[in-house]
């Protein structure tokens, strides 16, 4: 397997892991309840190009650096996300996608739809787990193209199926688990990176 398709499928699997039960998924399950599919979709989308070209420009600076010093930022980028998805997989309650997304309920015109999904999953989104997965990648794999392609597509899927199943799927999976599950192999990935600092 090439170096470019092992970074997008790394990506590609591990933010899905990591979005699945996280906010993202959650708040436009709710946007989706209150706008038209095509807008909430393009707002997401939008949202998630922008995320994405921001994460992938800071990983690719972090690659200009000395190797062990970005084993030491990606595994501390990776500790954090571990923290973050430990933290969620753990509460009691999470309503602050609701939350957000409840704000954005608006008269239901396309581009009002538009405007309020891509202003919450924004939001959702800034220095996310997922953002900071993939600006760990980047650096990580040197591939900021397929790394960049992998998050992004990740992102849509969860958007797209948030929005194609809407609560039906969210009572048939654990989101807590998932979140648990994911950050204990960000804490691996932490590890790994840490260690290759440390080796090198």
């Amino acid at each position: 397997m090439s170096s470019a398709l092992l970074a997008f499928v790394a990506a590609f699997a591990l933010v899905v892991a990591v979005e699945l039960p996280d906010k993202t998924f959650v708040a436009t399950l709710v946007l989706s309840t209150r706008f038209r599919s095509k807008a909430v979709l393009t707002g997401v989308i939008a949202a998630f190009a922008v995320q994405a070209v921001i994460a992938v420009a800071f990983g690719s600076v972090l690659t200009l650096l000395p190797d062990r010093l970005v084993s030491t930022v990606v595994g501390v980028l990776f500790g954090a996300g571990s923290a973050m998805l430990l933290r969620q997989g753990f509460r009691t309650a999470d309503d602050g996608a609701h939350d957000a997304a409840r704000m954005a309920a608006a008269p239901a015109s396309f581009g009002r739809g538009a405007l309020s999904s891509f202003g919450v999953l924004f939001a959702a989104e800034w220095g996310d787990a997922s953002q900071l997965a993939t600006a760990g990648l980047v650096a990580r794999y040197a591939q900021p193209l397929a790394v960049g392609l992998g998050s992004f597509f990740a992102l849509v899927g969860v958007a797209a199926l948030a929005v194609l199943l809407g609560h039906k799927i969210r009572n048939r999976i654990h989101p807590r688990m998932l979140q648990r599950v994911a950050g204990f192999v960000f804490a691996g990935l932490s590890a790994f990176a840490f260690g290759s600092a440390l080796l090198g």
